[in-house]
């Protein structure tokens, strides 16, 4: 398999996330996040925030999604960066109205696959 193939992989991979977000569909992101994968951030008051992979799918199948509430899509994949064979970063930017987020997904290739092991976020509030 060349660079290529993976990064064309890894784009499946996104796109399956970015969809999953906009349709609120936990099972399409847990198909393409590892089970032991976490979401990090930091708070406004500077906390560092870790929260493991299934508590955040639970907030996701909980809330309205934005394809029902007929939000627009604000996705652009900023970077993919294919570091070596088993391992990527991306950059990418999404939204749920009125939260804007900048990701940094780092990605291994496990058995095989491509899977997204850890997210590190921040978040913007916009009207």
């Amino acid at each position: 398999m060349t660079g290529t193939d993976d990064v064309k992989i890894i784009e499946g991979v996104i796109q399956s996330y970015l969809d999953g977000l906009y349709e609120s569909d936990a099972g399409k992101i847990a198909s393409v996040f590892h089970p032991t994968s976490a979401l990090t951030s930091v708070t406004d008051d500077g906390e560092l925030v870790i929260t493991p992979r299934d508590i955040w799918l639970d907030k996701v199948r909980a809330r309205p999604s934005p394809k029902q509430q007929g939000l627009p899509r604000h996705d652009q994949v900023l970077t993919i960066d294919l570091v070596s064979p088993t391992m990527a970063y991306v950059k990418l930017k999404c939204a749920i109205p009125p939260r804007f987020f900048t990701d940094q997904l780092s990605l291994l290739k496990i058995d095989g696959s491509w899977q997204i092991a850890q997210k590190v976020f921040m978040t913007e509030m916009r009207e």
